[in-house]
């Protein structure tokens, strides 16, 4: 007597097969899908490290008056690169008196300026960099 039974041909083999087909498919789907998602992330990540030219800034101080604030600004960045910053100013109800861009256009890597925002409708009594932008 043999110990090895046969099968019905063609009752439990074909699904087998058709099921190793669509999780090698899925397999290779998913491969591709990670390595594209990966070659993403790296490329996002050496362009946010290496890649734009960098031109930052920072409120080192401000002093505010009755219809302006002066405010001294830290700006770095690559040399021969020209940009802006947005300075905004609240007043004490938290309500916006005074936005402004200022341009920076020197050949240095770091400059310390002095800037003027003019505020209305109130005093301001903040100073908050919005945001430095390269050209």
């Amino acid at each position: 007597m043999s110990a090895v039974q046969q099968l019905p041909e063609g009752r439990y083999g074909s699904s087998r097969s058709a099921d190793a087909r669509a999780d090698r498919k899925l397999k290779i789907a998913a491969i591709v899908l990670g390595t594209l998602f990966a070659a993403m992330m790296c490329w996002f990540g050496w362009y946010y490290v290496a890649g734009g030219s960098r031109f930052s800034g920072e409120v080192i101080a401000f002093q505010p008056y009755d219809d302006h604030v002066k405010v001294h600004l830290e700006i770095r960045k690559d040399p021969g690169t020209s940009g802006y910053c947005t300075i905004r100013s609240q007043g004490e109800d938290q309500a916006e008196v005074g936005r402004a861009d200022f341009r920076f256009t020197a050949h240095e890597d770091r400059i310390d300026k002095v800037v003027t925002l003019r505020t209305t409708g109130g005093r301001g009594t903040t100073a908050e960099l919005v945001g430095c932008h390269a050209d």
